[in-house]
């Protein structure tokens, strides 16, 4: 009997209301409870992952996300990449708008009013008669209309029997104002002409002579900066992977009949032909089917020299034809074409999660109700102590304004936000922080070979001509034989014929002799091109120094081709799958980086070491069949390395996937690309070791966020329960350390790659 094992399906929701990291964390534990529910929430991002089972329904999930006291909205069917509005995390790009704007008016009036109120506070000489009076008039549309986000959160909270770092916030305020209303009304601080004094410092205090106006006032204006900061921010970092999304072109010209319709991109299917006049984006992938052209893609890779294209050749949607006329075959639509695929990346890299944050995320969760326990405590062992009433409830407050965590929540999404987006700019695609965490610990990075370190063709690399011939008419000639034949070499004999001496001339009376070479009349001329058994079956033997420069190539694991006309030898062409010009470069940028490479290949041993050499490798592992590519990374891992693996092919897959750190060539096949954590969108090995750097400097600013916001609060809660530290500048230090961790995080938009 066989047991059926429900599918997974994955949905992401978009979450409102949250408006910290326990927020999130609360919603994430409420989902995962559920039996087949795997949830990850995003704070920054405002989104929650969710793998669940089949049979679980899509509203059961947003249910449970209500019952806790947050919306959450089913996707929206997937647009086209051109006509995505926004990617920043906001539900739309208005309701980001709404949400920055309603923060901006509340901010304003915060700050207008709360600045003459703690003005009065700090300086003696405002304090006129009844100044107290107009602090309250001033301060109470602050602590109320200002203020309300905190309160109306930590009401909502209250209500699902749950505390987040809002309720610290509302409690602190709250306290603060509702104190200073029962000094006014009850006490003696309502009398004329009642002064007192503020001191800005770290120091303790008995707090008799204060009302804590300035404190309710100050403390909200502060921290509605900083989440007002934050917000603008996190739409800033999102900006990258917005861009991204609008690159497509909006509309295409169809040909259907011979006639051109201009439609919508939205309209184009997979095997439409569309046309692309100079200076237009290409609408989506596709082949080339007509005409020839200079494809500019710095857009989305990052390359800055645009690339030559012809009929027969792909090209990518999104690009810009900066040359000729061309008509394209769609060969992807929609969610399946590059770019699109880039986005998702990208998205999915953000929502992710690093092990430093997921532990972050479990203090957050137990932190609020133990910051409340403290905050009591503190006033506890104050009155026990026989300090005044007034004395420990300063300090009571400052520990519950001092204690929210918000830095933490927003340590990984941020850096993984503005990290990935720049990265995407360059043509760097990291899956998630998983890479980001295992590029620290790769010491050896493994290459394949054709592909990856040479271009994957065959080159004509070098012509070595006997004394009777010129340079030019060997590669004219040859040249013009070589055009009329399929094969790889030939083909790369005919091409680097024509990139050197021009247009070839059309041969007569050609034949193809199999295993042999090939022969025809050029000019009156009779040609051959092939095997040295060809020339010397015909009666021309190589000379000397041909057979020397023959012997070196074969020797350096390169095919050497021999040509003769009219009876005479006449020079050795040498072909080969030619080293990328940046190759040697990219090796040394990843030994820079502290790695060892490795050439991985399935060539004979003298092809890998010649390869292996010009490029600047030492270590060879030649003759691999593609299913034991594997069985090579499992043996360095058991040797205890830690393997990076780049490739392209079909057959890296599964060596990509089962490598430590997979970093797939975007110019390759997509089960490279899927199976890599790295794509790498250019066909440039350079890229590898800019991806690594980014990768290890975005989990380097992960770090110092994260070290920030724990460090921050464990110095400060003891300063704040021993009374050292007065609510008010708890509020400001407590909104610095979200904008630093913010701020710190947009760094890495500076991030520049070595191409």
């Amino acid at each position: 009997m066989t047991t059926t094992v429900p599918e997974a399906r994955e949905v992401e929701l978009a979450i409102g209301g949250m408006t910290c990291a326990s927020c999130a964390a609360r919603i994430e534990r409420k989902l995962n409870r559920i039996d087949g529910v795997e949830a990850t929430v995003n704070y920054a991002t405002e989104k929650a992952r969710v793998t669940y089972r089949e049979g679980i329904a899509v509203r059961e999930l947003i249910a449970t996300v209500e019952a806790t006291g947050y919306t959450a909205t089913e996707p929206a069917p997937a647009p086209a990449p051109a006509s995505v509005p926004a990617a920043d995390g906001a539900p739309v790009a208005d309701g980001g708008g709404d949400e920055l704007r309603d923060l901006r008016h509340r901010l304003i009036t915060a700050v207008t009013l709360a600045v003459p109120v703690v003005a009065m506070a700090m300086a003696p000489a405002l304090q006129f008669t009844y100044w107290q009076w107009l602090s309250l008039t001033l301060a109470a549309p602050v602590a109320t209309y200002a203020a309300w986000p905190f309160h109306r959160a930590a009401l909502v909270n209250a209500r699902h029997g749950a505390a987040t770092m809002d309720t610290l916030i509302s409690l602190g305020v709250s306290a603060a104002f509702l104190w200073s209303l029962w000094a006014l009304f009850f006490g003696h601080a309502g009398m004329p002409g009642m002064t007192h004094a503020f001191e800005l410092t770290v120091a303790r205090g008995d707090g008799s002579e204060n009302i804590y106006l300035e404190t309710a006032a100050g403390v909200t204006a502060f921290i509605l900066a900083g989440r007002y900061f934050e917000a603008r921010s996190k739409r800033r970092a999102g900006a990258a992977l917005r861009a991204l999304l609008e690159l497509g072109a909006k509309n295409v010209t169809l040909l259907r009949d011979g006639a051109e319709h201009p439609v919508p991109v939205a309209e184009l299917k997979a095997g439409d032909r569309f046309l692309v006049r100079p200076g237009e984006k290409i609408a989506t992938d596709g082949v080339v089917v007509e005409g020839a052209s200079a494809v500019d893609a710095s857009m989305l890779t990052g390359e800055s020299v645009p690339v030559e294209v012809a009929e027969g050749d792909t090209v990518t949607g999104a690009t810009l034809n900066a040359g000729g006329r061309l008509v394209v075959e769609a060969t992807r639509v929609g969610a399946g074409t590059q770019l699109a695929r880039m986005a998702k990346l990208v998205e999915d890299a953000q929502n992710g999660k690093a092990a430093a944050q997921r532990l972050a995320d479990r203090i957050s969760a137990v932190f609020v109700p133990a910051v409340i326990a403290l905050a009591l405590g503190t006033l506890g062992v104050w009155l026990a102590g026989g300090s005044p009433l007034p004395a420990a409830f300063t300090a009571a407050v400052a520990v519950l304004i001092i204690a929210c965590p918000c830095a933490l929540g927003l340590a990984t999404p941020m850096a993984l936000m503005v990290g990935t987006g720049r990265g995407a700019r360059l043509g760097i695609l990291i899956k998630g922080p998983e890479a980001l965490e295992t590029t620290r610990t790769v010491d050896t990075v493994v290459l394949d070979k054709t592909g990856t370190v040479t271009t994957g063709k065959m080159t004509l690399l070098e012509v070595h001509s006997a004394a009777s011939a010129d340079e030019r008419e060997v590669l004219r000639l040859a040249g013009a034989v070589e055009h009329m034949s399929e094969h790889p070499v030939a083909r790369a004999v005919a091409a680097g014929a024509a990139e050197r001496v021009g247009p070839l001339p059309a041969p007569q009376e050609f034949t193809n002799l199999a295993g042999l070479g090939v022969r025809g009349v050029v000019d009156g001329h009779a040609v051959l091109v092939g095997r040295v058994r060809l020339l010397n079956e015909s009666g021309a033997a190589l000379p000397k120094e041909l057979e020397r420069a023959r012997a070196a190539a074969e020797a350096a694991g390169r095919t050497a081709v021999t040509v003769a006309w009219d009876g005479e030898a006449r020079a050795v062409l040498v072909v080969a799958d030619a080293v990328k010009e940046t190759s040697p470069e990219a090796i040394r940028g990843l030994r820079a980086l502290g790695l060892s490479p490795i050439l991985l290949t399935g060539d004979n041993e003298t092809v890998a070491r010649a390869v292996a050499a010009e490029a600047g490798i030492d270590e060879v592992i030649a003759e691999v069949m593609p299913e034991d590519k594997v069985a090579v990374i499992k043996r360095l891992q058991a040797q205890g390395r830690r393997v990076a693996m780049v490739g392209d092919g079909v057959n890296d897959a599964a060596a990509l996937a089962q490598a430590d750190l997979g970093l797939a060539m975007g110019t390759g096949t997509d089960a490279a690309i899927e199976a890599g954590d790295v794509t790498l969108v250019r066909g440039d090995l350079r890229v590898a070791a800019d991806a690594i750097r980014l990768s290890r400097r975005t989990l380097g600013t992960i770090r110092s966020n994260l070290f920030w916001a724990f460090a921050y609060n464990v110095a400060a809660l003891p300063l704040a329960a021993a009374g050292l530290l007065n609510p008010m500048i708890a509020g400001a230090a407590m909104a610095f350390s979200s904008v630093f961790v913010v701020a710190n995080s947009l760094r890495l938009r500076g991030f520049r790659a070595s191409v």
